[in-house]
């Protein structure tokens, strides 16, 4: 048999297996690995997405908690389970922080998995306590310079995405402001509205309640376009800082090697979740923007904000966490 005929009848026969695969997929559960414990807005957006799948598929679809290690632990699951669609990550940011927070990672970032699409973004409130004699993001950066070192700020922990939209800002502005670290997002914010710290990073959920209610002020947001429930707060360009951006985001990944094929239909039934008025409310009411994506722009996403936060953590001398 001629060499370039059997090359092309394999391409034939695989792209045929594939176009087989992506019609028969899932004939049994699938699973949404969500690398943090339950609750909080990974695991909403992880069950609506598993709801709505198993409503279009007429299959399981169940969400499989595996918090720890920075999400590190429920990563690697999914990047060593078989490339069939069968077990998909729900990812948050800490998918691009951690390659510089951790001296080893047991997986490869950027190898080991397959962009599948974005699903939302949640930026963050810049807020200080209404003790501090500032209305703005200038005031503030002001007030910190002539006092530096004695400002703090809080955090969910270290390395977590309202820490590093802190850091971010630090350096943009040339600040020196002491970090005081949480665990969680919570507890930071009962000790803002104590007033033992004055500044912190909050997403919107947490933080929307206690700007309405004047328990604390919001000076900017940390998008580049600004909040539809918080239309009246700038966003960091518009208040001083071009180019500042730090927005938390949620993605679904599939281990390496998954047909292109089943991964098309995961991001085309994703994308037609967000037609529904309620899905996009429920996003709404976490603070969040739905927003989806192809793989490709969702591969380079991932590789932009590995170097940034990389950047942005060496730069600010974060030390490792060991595993």
């Amino acid at each position: 048999m001629n060499r370039f005929y059997r090359t092309g009848l394999t391409w034939i026969l695989l792209a045929a297996a594939a176009t087989a695969a992506a019609q028969a997929y899932p004939n049994r559960t699938v699973r949404i690995v969500v690398p943090i414990a339950a609750g909080g807005s990974t695991d909403v957006f992880a069950r609506t997405l598993a709801a709505h799948f198993f409503e279009v598929w007429g299959q399981g679809v169940i969400v499989d908690n595996r918090p720890g290690a920075g999400g590190m632990i429920g990563s690697e699951l999914v990047a060593k389970s078989p490339p069939d669609g069968y077990n998909l990550l729900m990812a948050y940011t800490s998918h691009v922080t951690n390659p510089a927070l951790w001296t080893r990672l047991p997986y490869d970032t950027l190898r080991d998995f397959a962009p599948v699409t974005m699903v939302a973004q949640v930026p963050s409130v810049l807020i200080v306590h209404p003790s501090l004699p500032v209305k703005s993001v200038a005031e503030l950066i002001h007030f910190a310079r002539r006092r530096p070192h004695e400002l703090d700020y809080g955090s969910s922990g270290v390395g977590t995405a309202s820490h590093l939209a802190a850091v971010l800002f630090a350096q943009r502005a040339g600040l020196f402001i002491t970090h005081v670290p949480y665990k969680g997002g919570v507890p930071a914010m009962y000790e803002l509205l104590g007033g033992q710290i004055s500044v912190m990073f909050g997403g919107l959920a947490t933080t929307f309640p206690n700007i309405r209610n004047g328990r604390t002020r919001a000076l900017a947001i940390s998008s580049v376009r600004r909040a539809t429930v918080l239309p009246e707060v700038p966003t960091m360009a518009e208040a001083g800082l071009p180019g500042y951006e730090a927005i938390g985001w949620f993605a679904l990944f599939a281990p390496a090697h998954t047909p292109g094929t089943v991964i098309h239909k995961i991001n085309s039934e994703t994308v037609a979740m967000f037609t529904q008025r309620e899905i996009r409310e429920r996003f709404v009411a976490q603070g969040a923007e739905f927003s989806t994506s192809t793989p490709a722009e969702l591969d380079d996403r991932v590789r932009k904000e590995i170097a940034k936060w990389g950047t942005v953590i060496r730069g600010a001398g974060i030390t490792p966490m060991k595993n």
